[in-house]
């Protein structure tokens, strides 16, 4: 299990770069958005990953850390996941106001020249 949780980190984190570096600005937001996810998963895989496993613990006498996860973790990736989708909204409409004022998707503002 964490072998194929690192595996995807690191292709979503490697996508992620890639797209960043690309001239285009939607691309530029996928990447952003892929590279967020990427950071959403490892913050998630913080809390110890256990399938089944209640978030809190029961109150009273002694109880056994290590068969719960860590519901702090998981507050944290729901907040980022709102916080992300909002600026991926922002960022599109920045996108599509500044494809109407220059009239290229480029990210700085000229078409390459060939």
């Amino acid at each position: 299990m964490e072998a194929v949780l690192a595996l995807a980190i690191g292709v979503l984190t490697a996508s992620g770069v890639w797209l960043l570096l690309r001239p285009r600005t939607f691309q530029v937001i996928i990447g952003l958005s892929l590279l967020s996810h990427a950071v959403n998963l490892f913050i998630f895989s913080m809390g110890r990953l256990r399938p089944g496993a209640p978030p809190i613990m029961p109150d009273g006498g002694f109880v056994d850390p290590s068969r719960y996860t860590d519901p702090l973790p998981q507050a944290l990736v729901l907040t980022a996941i709102v916080i992300s989708f909002a600026t991926t909204a922002l960022f599109l409409v920045i996108m599509i106001a500044a494809r109407g004022l220059t009239g290229t998707d480029h990210v700085d503002g000229r078409e390459r020249e060939q």
